[in-house]
């Protein structure tokens, strides 16, 4: 007998799992689908999770072996054991994932494994090891995310030329690694490597790295990872990858002059972008489209051209991020009871998980010089924060950007120590549509870092107490 469901979600990652325990705890009969083996999808297995817990450690091992000694802590023989340092991020991960399978049996979620494929808007096969099941359900959700996405004419062979999910599982540090792509992840990476002692050249087709980071914040960042001693070539295209065996050629060419160069590098990393995972799910032929970009399309209901069939997460519109297909997880489950689930997607923070740091939520000054909305900025260096002063983590600032006429915030972006957990503080207040002016008369503890916000909001009215 088949089974029936009233919701059936493919994909086991941040957006999908989520939307199966909201939906059961809201009284569905709920299955989430995952083809990896493993839940969480790329953002616990091979993404957000494991580079953050090497993001961690080689910021430490960076610290002990270079900054302690300045302040009075001398450790000798610091030695980096690459196997122990894997082992522990492994570790990590597979506490998380087997605690996502503990949720799903708490609150009562089928979990099935397998590579489900729609056969119908009712009905959807799962295929593991050989073995095929057809399900029943009322209603489904895709929530199959995204991969790699490579430049025209190079493959990924995840020896030499790596994407990100190599490049958190190298067991030995690359004397050279090129990064193609000057973005959150391609950053992140380079970060852990050349915290580890590889040499790390970034390259980049714009003319400046973080594209879509408001601009200020942006060059800002560059000049102290360079001061961190990552290389840039900027405002270059990488014309081709030649996979040798002692390592990889790369030659690009600058936009401006055309002139051409290569490096050769012990690894070259793609990290130009992720493409939404959309491929053997059998879309065209239950009808659900796709746009130009490959992306489902749908409507504020997250509704295909199916209604009974969703979409959330990478495989849409909007920024590829966890916490975004997490929120759009639970509207959807939300909406599928009679609630009115619903996303603000003007609040929607964004953190890349360097040091320092670097946070925003909202927009940027472009993006508000584009749209023609008149605005104040308040600026407030950390170098001017008692606590980053006694830690030593002066470097970079908060930047509040408020309406002119209401004062209500319209943007905030941090560079600086702890940023991407200060954002959550702004993205609250934005929330609530809140001004600079109630940020400025909120007390803030001393001695901390998120003074810091407090003090740029004084200066969006040009009263800051502390510079």
């Amino acid at each position: 007998m088949t089974d029936k469901f009233d919701l059936i979600i493919i994909g086991g990652g941040p957006g999908g799992y989520v939307c199966a325990i909201r939906a059961a705890q809201l009284g569905l009969k709920t299955a989430c689908v995952e083809s990896r083996g493993t839940l969480g999808g790329t953002c616990l297995n091979v993404g957000c999770i494991p580079s953050k817990s090497l993001l961690n450690l080689s910021e430490n091992f960076h610290k002990v072996k270079k900054n302690y000694f300045e302040q009075g802590i001398e450790v000798s023989d610091v030695k980096l054991n690459m196997e122990k340092m894997m082992k522990n991020k492994d570790k990590s991960v597979q506490i998380l994932t087997k605690g996502i399978e503990f949720l799903f049996k708490k609150n009562k979620v089928t979990y099935l494994r397998g590579k489900g494929v729609i056969f119908s808007p009712t009905s959807v096969v799962v295929y593991d090891q050989g073995k095929k099941t057809s399900y029943e359900t009322k209603n489904i959700v895709i929530a199959t995310g995204s991969a790699p996405a490579s430049l025209p004419g190079i493959e990924i062979d995840e020896k030499n030329i790596i994407s990100s999910t190599a490049a958190l599982s190298l067991n030995s540090v690359p004397k050279s690694l090129v990064v193609i792509g000057g973005g959150y992840i391609g950053l992140e990476m380079g970060s852990v490597w050349k915290r580890l002692g590889s040499e790390v050249t970034v390259i980049e087709n714009l003319p400046f790295i973080t594209p879509g980071m408001d601009r200020e914040i942006s060059n800002e960042f560059q000049k102290i990872l360079v001061k961190q001693g990552i290389k840039f070539q900027l405002n270059s295209k990488v014309l081709s990858l030649e996979n040798l065996k002692s390592g990889v050629k790369i030659e690009y060419q600058k936009n401006e002059t055309s002139v051409k160069n290569d490096i050769l590098a012990d690894k070259a990393l793609i990290a130009v972008g992720r493409k939404p995972y959309t491929e053997g799910l059998n879309l065209s032929k239950v009808g659900v489209k796709k746009d130009d970009k490959g992306r489902i399309k749908v409507n504020k209901k997250f509704q295909t051209d199916i209604k009974n069939i969703y979409a959330i997460g990478d495989v849409i519109d909007g920024p590829m991020l966890a916490h975004k297909a997490e929120e759009e997880g639970i509207a959807v489950a939300e909406l599928l009871v009679g609630q009115s689930g619903h996303v603000n997607y003007d609040v929607i923070p964004g953190v890349i998980y360097t040091s320092p740091e670097v946070a925003y939520v909202g927009r940027s000054e472009e993006q508000l010089k584009k749209d023609g909305i008149v605005y104040k900025v308040g600026k407030f260096p950390f170098m001017a924060n008692s606590r980053a002063k006694v830690n030593n983590e002066t470097e970079g600032f908060v930047k509040i950007l408020a309406d002119s006429k209401s004062d209500r915030v319209l943007g905030v972006h941090i560079i600086g120590p702890h940023s991407g957990d200060m954002i959550a503080e702004m993205a609250l207040a934005m929330e609530f549509g809140a001004s600079s002016e109630d940020i400025a008369r909120t007390c803030h503890a001393h001695p901390t870092h998120t003074e810091a916000i407090k003090e740029a909001a004084l200066a969006v009215d040009k009263r800051p107490i502390h510079f």
